[in-house]
């Protein structure tokens, strides 16, 4: 059972280690401006800080989920229940004969059908979407919508409508709405395929509704975490770092592509006043998105952004999470690690700023399916699981991207 003085000592024991970390990284600043260099030891040093401070961070950040988290649900409805025991028979046994008529029922209410697998009951569902909302950045930075169709369509507003003041008794003529148009994201199947063998699976030792529960939510979070920061479009959702992007500010960049801004220097950051490029990336984005920006980098960039200042009053501009509930925040805002981001090269995108609930939308389609193939691969059970899912940009102005280039 955790409890809060498991979290206060993880927290102070994290809080020690940044001061110690700020210490270090002090002298090396001090050895770099008197002699032109920092000491090597300084650099082996502070690399390993960087572990240990992941490291605590992580704990810190584990512990205070598992506190928030809600407790597992009581009574679970008697309808679902029976369709969980039928399903995890036909998982252990292949037994289909008890789900007929509660595949039956779901085909009537158009969610799915059973043709090619069977619908995984809601119960087992909702936790494999939670064990990925756990680990998939993107599920708790954008927006998440569940859709009964093949894809979401909505209207965007690209410019401000045209608005006059008027007197009482002045005619009023209608305004332009300078251009309205529709967004479509389409969703894209998704699959898992874990075995197992049949003699582990009717051993009473294992837990089957566990080790699926992990299997399928692993593999899901990775392929929709690279998809979500990467993906083409093409059979994937599309990510928000395959998009162009430009310098130009929002009033006069084309729609359809992303504004970035430049470190100085060519896969790295600028030697003088490196952190100068976050601050002109944090004021890019307009203040209206503010309340819910975030940052999203992998932990190598982390662990180099960690030792930059401000340049007039010498603070530190990244702050370990010591606060409940709150994560590690880089000039104030959190910082969401994720090592599906580009890796530092000339001209990569590997760091992006802005509010993703805004920007960018995941959809998932209702339901998601089980094949037990017990015939292909003997004496291994496959479990082909398969569902849904999409995910784009939707407002351009909302995600900013920092680009790893002189210019």
């Amino acid at each position: 059972m955790i409890d809060m003085e498991d979290v206060r000592s993880a927290t102070d024991t994290l809080a020690r280690a940044f001061e110690e970390y700020k210490s270090v990284n002090d002298r090396r600043l001090a050895d770099i401006e008197r002699r032109g260099g920092a000491d090597a030891l300084d650099d082996e040093q502070l690399s390993r800080m960087d572990r240990t401070i992941n490291a605590l961070q992580d704990d810190v950040t584990g512990l205070k989920a598992s506190m928030q988290r809600p407790p597992k649900a009581g009574a679970v409805p008697a309808a679902d229940s029976a369709h969980k025991q039928a399903f995890l028979t036909y998982v252990t046994k292949g037994f289909d004969a008890g789900l007929a008529p509660f595949e039956n029922t779901k085909a009537l209410e158009v969610i799915n059908s059973a043709e090619g697998g069977y619908m995984v009951p809601q119960e087992l569902s909702e936790r494999i979407v939670t064990r990925q909302f756990d680990t998939t950045p993107m599920r708790k930075i954008a927006t998440v919508m569940t859709v009964s169709t093949d894809a979401v369509e909505m209207l965007r507003d690209t410019a401000e409508p045209v608005a006059q003041w008027v007197s009482e008794i002045e005619s009023r003529t209608d305004t332009a709405d300078n251009g309205i148009a529709r967004i479509r994201i389409p969703v894209h199947e998704l699959y898992a395929q874990p075995k197992a063998t049949q003699k582990l699976l009717d051993d009473a030792f294992i837990n089957v509704e566990e080790w699926l529960i992990a299997k399928v939510a692993a593999k899901f979070s990775r392929a929709e975490n690279s998809a979500f920061v990467t993906g083409d479009g093409i059979g994937m959702p599309r990510g928000f770092t395959s998009y162009s992007a430009a310098t130009d500010d929002d009033a006069s960049r084309a729609w359809g592509t992303l504004q970035y801004v430049a470190t100085g220097a060519s896969a790295g950051f600028a030697s003088s006043n490196p952190a100068d490029c976050l601050f002109d990336l944090m004021h890019t984005l307009k203040v209206g998105y503010h309340p819910d920006a975030a940052w999203v980098m992998p932990r190598a960039v982390a662990d180099r952004i960690r030792k930059f200042k401000e340049n007039t009053s010498q603070a530190y501009i990244w702050q370990p999470g010591l606060q409940q509930g709150q994560p590690a925040t880089l000039l104030g805002f959190p910082v969401v690690l994720g090592e599906d981001m580009p890796a530092v090269a000339d001209g990569s995108f590997s760091v992006a700023f802005g509010n993703f609930k805004e920007g960018y939308t995941i959809v998932d389609r209702i339901g998601m399916r089980i094949l037990r193939d017990p015939y292909t691969d003997a004496p291994f059970v496959k479990f082909r699981c398969t569902k849904r899912t999409g995910g784009d940009v939707v407002n351009f102005d909302a995600i900013k991207l920092l680009s790893f280039s002189a210019a």
